[in-house]
């Protein structure tokens, strides 16, 4: 067993969706707990996790002042949790993208590694009803992200991830300053680069019904920035290796 799990939930307009998440999570597994992190939505969602936090005791909520974005929230969620001594912890859209029934490929996962992602690119995993330019753009920015920064991950990108404590501990997540979807991405750098053990799991994942998607151009610029930044760095430090020891 992984112990006491907690599901983090990002937020931000999601009114129509979060009570069903939140009810196929528990339904799903009823002994995990779930943590929504809400950025002020102008839309009510707060409103809605506080009501669903008073009738079920495994629902918690914790309010941040304004949309900063889901880096800052997931980083918000891991000191929460931390804090209440959650031994695995596991992050989850709130748009039903990642289908809570499937969590437990993950949890079982965690058994024997430190990291475990849902994967929409390994053998099983797959996409349903995602229009063929958001296709191009995920498989392209999965592309683009192994061949610059050598990852040795299908997906680096994927948001349906399950952690042990001990691991959030090793990566230094206080100090991430990605705002948009390349927080991803950071997070799997630190994870290889501390030397944990990360597996990838094949999930579905579902595009959304209701509410709007988050992914904007600037999310993507960012990502993209980012990303060659990091890659750039990797290439640096390999050639001082190289020039290092030819020294010798």
């Amino acid at each position: 067993m992984t112990g006491r799990t907690l599901v983090i939930i990002p937020t931000y307009n999601e009114a129509q969706n979060l009570a069903p998440i939140i009810d196929r999570v528990r339904n799903a597994h009823p002994e995990v707990d779930v943590l929504v992190v809400d950025d002020s939505s102008p839309d009510g969602t707060g409103e809605i996790a506080d009501r669903l936090a008073t009738v079920d005791d495994a629902v918690h909520v914790l309010h941040r002042p304004g949309k900063e974005g889901l880096g800052a929230a997931y980083v918000a969620g891991f000191g929460w949790a931390l804090d209440k001594g959650y031994e695995a912890v596991v992050e989850m859209d709130a748009d039903g993208s990642h289908r809570p029934e499937e969590l437990h490929r993950l949890l079982d996962a965690l058994e024997s590694v430190d990291v475990a992602l849902g994967s929409r690119y390994v053998a099983g995993g797959r996409i349903e009803n995602w229009p063929w330019r958001r296709r191009l753009l995920s498989a392209g920015g999965n592309h683009y992200t192994r061949a610059v920064m050598g990852l040795p991950v299908r997906d680096a990108t994927g948001g349906f991830r399950a952690f042990r404590a001990g691991a959030l501990n090793e990566l230094n997540f206080a100090t991430v300053h990605s705002h948009g979807y390349c927080f991803q991405v950071d997070i799997v750098r630190r994870a290889l680069s501390s030397g944990l053990r990360v597996v990838e799991v094949p999930i579905t994942f579902v595009e959304r019904v209701d509410g709007a998607s988050k992914m904007t151009g600037g999310i993507v610029a960012e990502a993209l920035w980012r990303v060659t930044g990091w890659g750039l760095a990797r290439r640096a430090d390999q050639l001082r290796a190289w020039l290092k020891g030819g020294d010798r």
